[in-house]
């Protein structure tokens, strides 16, 4: 119990979506892809909170994904994750097979969710830096990701062109919802 009487959260539950509270700095850097049930609560929970920036995902397909995935840098505490794939990946997404049609080794970058209260703090800038980081490791270049334009998502489209990304083209897979593809060569 807490000073006010109500019950304190046990250490390993997920925190509450959109507290209000804005985290000072990052937390440790992890890896979803070994993580406990804990993170991946975690992910689950912000991935519900930007479904129509995402897509839905349930927790076999986090497993899945997880599984396939070329990487999937997170922060410990459940505040933002990123989960990226290879062109080699089995994975059946319309939007990660346009590129594989296009280019012959790249790192597809299948969502990347920041808790809203983070926002503007550099947190996604730390899950590309270690995207990045992996890329550059595997003798890869291109990074590959889509951002809604319809319906619109302009925090992402400006997040993405500060980083360097270039539209270099535009999908339409289910009615109402529009990509813009984009790409960034590494140095």
């Amino acid at each position: 119990m807490t000073r006010t009487g109500k019950t304190a959260p046990r250490r390993d539950d997920p925190p509450a979506p959109a507290t209000g509270k804005t985290p000072a700095a990052p937390a440790a850097m992890s890896d979803l892809r070994g993580a406990g049930p804990d993170l991946r609560a975690r992910a689950l929970r912000l991935n519900r909170m930007h479904e129509a920036e995402t897509s839905p995902l349930r927790a076999e397909d986090l497993e899945a994904m997880c599984a396939a995935a070329f990487a999937a840098p997170a922060f410990g505490d459940g505040t933002g994750f990123l989960i990226a794939f290879d062109e080699g990946a089995a994975y059946d997404s319309p939007n990660f097979r346009w590129f594989k049609a296009r280019y012959p080794a790249f790192v597809y970058v299948d969502r990347v969710i920041v808790d809203p209260d983070a926002r503007g703090r550099g947190f996604a800038r730390r899950l590309y830096a270690a995207l990045y980081d992996a890329t550059r490791a595997s003798g890869r270049s291109l990074i590959a990701c889509e951002v809604n334009v319809a319906p619109p998502n302009p925090a992402s489209l400006a997040f993405h062109a500060r980083e360097g990304f270039d539209a270099v083209g535009e999908g339409a897979f289910l009615p109402g919802k529009r990509v813009a593809y984009m790409l960034r060569r590494l140095p």
